[in-house]
């Protein structure tokens, strides 16, 4: 069953959230703008890096001894990252010999969603329209349900045991006659599920843990550990343990060799790079494969900070539309003519901050991103002015 809650907010309070909102917006505003700046100069520094990186990067194709040679300089190698360290999860009685053990738990629970409808009325006010529905879902962490909207639905979490969860990963990991740094060894991601069989002494702690009469509530299979009575037919309060493991495996390197082991290289601008991928890759693969990121990176950035900079201009301006709520049809012309206006305003003022930031960083492409700009403020500007044609 869906809860509905309606509130009304009356002309006056609206107009209040509009100037109390011009704050948030300039905060917005300032936040997109930094960010921006910030974004350029981080892409240009990692495209600095990078191919200082690869300009002094040596590919070694054999790492069966440690090469004194090497000591200090920038390599990428293949090999097989091994240790033979044993991991263990004393709280399940696992003992695996793997880089890394991770513990995963989920709990079934009921998850309050929400979905809001405004409507505005003649005069000024607004009425709100809140439906709440609920959801029974797997989650990672117990949902506080005394807070639900819903009083009926208040109270109905439980759990039956809080299981933390836990990563613990292998100290000394051998890449040939080298030791991968805990940077590297952090990096190879490639898990695999870890069957668990409980022994009678973990099976009475999680019993004792559960607490009450719950001997029929343990049930492993696989790589996993179910808590409740079912793992058909989960209830709420049911909790899910699963393990996985990192193997013994091939992987590609580019770092610094330190002595017998690695540290990031660090370029002349501060920025540095240590990285592993799982399988072999070639030293061009790889480069590319991090210039692929730092450009969508970038492209993220700069999307997020002109959304900041968009939803800044719309809070600061926002006062504009709801003075003209007192009649909704005319606010709605002035909302539409004012989301047009603080996207172009957006957009060029994004293009101006990017611009200002590569002039700063690299002052060609900058100077004609400026260009392109200004063109774009003077082109609406004169859009705006043009005479309505004559009847």
């Amino acid at each position: 069953m869906a809860y509905v809650e309606k509130t009304t907010t009356s002309y006056g309070s609206r107009l209040k959230n509009s100037l109390g909102g011009i704050g948030m917006g300039f905060v917005m505003l300032i936040a997109g703008i930094v960010l921006l700046f910030w974004n350029e100069g981080r892409t240009v520094k990692t495209t600095r890096m990078l191919k200082e990186a690869q300009k002094t990067c040596v590919d070694v194709p054999d790492i069966s001894t440690v090469n004194p040679e090497l000591n200090g300089q920038v390599i990428h190698a293949v090999g097989m990252a091994k240790t033979d360290e044993v991991l263990t999860d004393s709280g399940f009685g696992i003992r695996v010999n793997a880089i890394r053990l991770e513990r995963e738990v989920e709990y079934y629970q009921v998850v309050e969603h929400s979905e809001t409808e405004t409507k505005d009325k003649i005069g000024g006010g607004q009425e709100t329209v809140t439906t709440y529905t609920y959801t029974k879902e797997w989650v990672s962490a117990p949902v506080n349900s005394a807070e639900f909207h819903d009083p009926s639905e208040r109270g109905d979490n439980t759990v039956l045991v809080t299981v933390p969860e836990e990563t613990s990963q292998a100290k000394n990991v051998a890449f040939g006659a080298y030791r991968l740094s805990p940077g590297l060894i952090a990096q190879k991601d490639d898990r695999v599920p870890q069957n668990v069989e409980l022994t009678p002494e973990v099976i009475a702690q999680l019993e004792a843990a559960i607490g009450g009469d719950k001997k029929d509530c343990i049930h492993a299979s696989g790589s996993t550990v179910y808590l409740g009575a079912s793992p058909a037919s989960p209830q709420v309060g049911d909790v899910r343990v699963s393990f996985y493991r990192v193997d013994n495996g091939e992987v590609s390197i580019i770092a610094r060799v330190v002595g017998d082991t690695f540290e990031p290289f660090t370029a002349k601008n501060g920025y540095s790079l240590q990285r592993l991928s799982v399988g072999a890759h070639s030293m061009e693969a790889m480069f590319e494969t991090e210039k692929s990121a730092n450009k969508t990176t970038a492209w993220i950035l700069r999307l997020l900070g002109f959304l900041l900079i968009l939803l800044g201009l719309r809070n600061i301006f926002q006062i504009l539309v709801t003075l003209f709520k007192v009649l909704p049809f005319l606010a709605g012309i002035v909302g539409l003519g004012l989301n047009i206006a603080t996207f172009v305003l957006a957009l060029a003022l994004a293009l101006i901050v990017i611009a200002i930031a590569w002039i700063w960083y690299r002052p060609v492409l900058g100077i004609l991103l400026l260009v392109a700009a200004v063109a774009l403020i003077v082109f609406f500007g004169r859009k705006g002015k043009a005479p309505a044609p004559q009847a």
